[in-house]
């Protein structure tokens, strides 16, 4: 898009998420004068994302909603000194034009580079150094289906997995979120780190598409 900071559409087969980052030029009453930057993210669903018309979340927002949200926010913040920001406020919109799996971690994925083109503006303006962006992060998601490691699950995988696993991690294979779950059996430690290496494997591949989109 044209008007945003920082503006992104991430697919992973049918899955597509419109990245925004806005810029504002102010930080919440709490980080006031300490001198800091935020980055705050918001996460929502369109109506027809879905199989079936997911209704607007106009009377508050659902506990899911929340949850995705304060989780980009989280992995986002891992990829920006914000001591070196100033005070002001990255604020990642991230919107499912279309829902088929993995929508938090293509947001996680799409949102970096949507915050890397924003801070590449203000960083080419002479208002903040270009070490304010830390190395990349992206997300994926794994999990067991019929007994097999896979990688980045559509939904029907996802739907029918023994085990699903989100993972953030930055290019330098850092963890930074890991969420997992058995859905049905309990799973073993060799079972989980099958999976984290998995992980692994697609986020290097995803930070290698970021960097060559941003070069």
């Amino acid at each position: 898009m044209d008007y945003p900071e920082g503006s992104v559409l991430v697919e992973l087969g049918g899955t597509r998420v419109l990245c925004n980052v806005s810029l504002e030029e102010t930080v919440p009453d709490w980080k006031q004068g300490r001198g800091g930057g935020w980055l705050t993210a918001e996460y929502a669903l369109l109506p027809r994302s879905t199989h079936t018309r997911t209704p607007r979340e106009i009377q508050g927002l659902g506990a899911r909603t929340q949850e995705i949200r304060r989780l980009i926010g989280r992995s986002l913040r891992a990829s920006v000194d914000l001591a070196k920001l100033g005070e002001r406020t990255l604020v990642v919109d991230c919107d499912v034009l279309q829902a088929d799996g993995g929508t938090r971690t293509a947001a996680v994925t799409g949102g970096y580079v949507a915050v890397a083109l924003a801070l590449r503006r203000l960083a080419e303006q002479g208002e903040i150094d270009k070490e304010t962006l830390r190395d990349p992060v992206a997300g994926v998601s794994a999990g067991l289906v019929g007994g097999e490691a896979r990688l980045d699950l559509c939904y029907a995988e996802d739907r029918d997995a023994e085990v699903d696993f989100n993972v953030v991690m930055t290019a330098g294979g850092k963890l930074v979120e890991v969420q997992g779950t058995a859905e049905r059996a309990p799973f073993s430690g060799e079972a989980l780190d099958s999976l984290l290496s998995l992980a692994g494997q697609g986020i290097a591949f995803l930070v290698q598409r970021q960097r060559e989109v941003l070069t």
